[in-house]
């Protein structure tokens, strides 16, 4: 329990009253986004924002403890250990046999080897998950994300007290973005990418390297690297068993983001489990399972599509990305965005507006691919 999932670490508004969760655990409120081209263009993103509004930065060691706890005050047994195998049921009602290496601090480093029987399993393993590779459910495409937290001077701090950033550029990574997220006294600084993963290292120092002058001074306090999973795994169910959070595969194209989905997958489970047992009247089975599934790709297909489309379009090319850096700048484009990432929800557009935005991301496109074929010349 004291290895805190690596994770840039922001979280929705919405998140923060769905899950009821205390304001002295958010690090940060970002009111203020700097989206900087692979020219070094900045936009900022930032001036539709309410005042009520904001982009939560939490550390994982910090969620992590505050949501195990609550998990522990409600009734749930928590135990220190590491998930090994499960044997499957022969028989319709069977237990699931799980086996984990518990760690008591008495039985040395290898754990003391524990099964216990269960009705239903829930994989929230992350990325890596060994439920999922138990139910064969199946690969997918990832991302790698390397992060170095760094601790910089006090005054250049202040630069951050509510503003993160985003790099965008061949430089920082081929396929994703590089970014700088403030935290309590420290920033985040990362990247990632899905195509050129043997070069993650060389995206990390370009990342560094842009953002040199707002860091200048700083230690390096951890060094972080995970994998994102790029789009849900084929079988997210079977017969008892459901995956949800970064086991599913339920992490966003374009920005990576993962928390709130991981959160609301595993409330998603465990509302269909309580309904479908009748609150633990009948044992419940695999419809019961897929009856979450439905809910979760209905809610959230059009947010998933809608992200995967936009990365494909803009983040294939330098020229595209210095194009999707002027789309930002336009104030429907930000107020969309915002209202989409912070309630989770596919914005409502206005169709005078919404033709507009088409016709000025053609153009941006258009003078993006003349600026390529120029660059190709030279």
């Amino acid at each position: 329990m004291d290895n805190a999932k690596p994770c840039g670490g922001a979280i929705p508004l919405c998140m923060v009253g769905e899950f009821d969760l205390p304001l002295d655990i958010i690090d940060r409120r970002v009111t203020k986004m700097k989206m900087i081209s692979p020219s070094n263009i900045a936009v900022d993103i930032g001036r539709t924002l309410k005042p009520h509004e904001y982009i939560g930065m939490v550390r994982r060691e910090v969620l992590d403890i505050y949501l195990r706890d609550r998990a522990a005050a409600a009734g749930a047994s928590v135990v220190n250990g590491l998930f090994i195998k499960m044997d499957k049921p022969v028989e319709k009602d069977a237990p699931y046999v799980l086996y984990y290496n518990a760690y008591s601090g008495k039985s040395g480093s290898t754990g003391e080897r524990v099964r216990i029987e269960v009705d239903a399993v829930i994989g929230a393993d992350g990325a890596n998950s060994r439920v999922a590779k138990a139910i064969d459910a199946g690969e997918y495409e990832y991302a790698i994300a390397f992060q170095e937290r760094i601790k910089i001077p006090d005054e250049k701090m202040k630069y951050y007290e509510n503003l993160a950033e985003m790099y965008v550029g061949d430089d920082v990574s081929p396929d994703f973005y590089g970014w700088v997220f403030p935290k309590c006294d420290h920033v985040a600084v990362g990247t990632g990418t899905v195509t050129h993963k043997p070069d993650i290292k060389k995206f990390q120092l370009a990342t560094r390297l842009r953002a040199r002058d707002k860091i200048e001074g700083g230690k390096v306090i951890r060094v972080e690297a995970h994998p994102i999973p790029e789009h849900p795994r084929p079988r997210r169910v079977s017969e008892r068993v459901a995956l949800v959070g970064d086991a599913a595969g339920y992490v966003t194209k374009c920005s990576g983001e993962g928390i709130y989905f991981a959160a609301k997958s595993g409330r998603m489970c465990a509302e269909a489990i309580v309904e479908g047992s009748g609150n633990g009247r009948r044992m419940i089975d695999e419809g019961d399972l897929r009856n979450y599934i439905k809910k979760w790709d209905s809610t959230y297909w059009p947010t998933y599509k809608v992200l995967d489309v936009l990365q494909k379009v803009f983040y294939r090319s330098n020229p595209a990305r210095e194009a999707f850096v002027e789309m930002c700048s336009d104030e429907y484009v930000q107020k969309m965005t915002f209202d989409s990432y912070l309630y989770k929800k596919v914005a409502p557009g206005n169709p005078f507006e919404g033709l507009k935005l088409a016709v000025n991301t053609i153009g941006s496109l258009v003078r993006a691919n003349a600026l390529r074929n120029e660059m190709a010349k030279l």
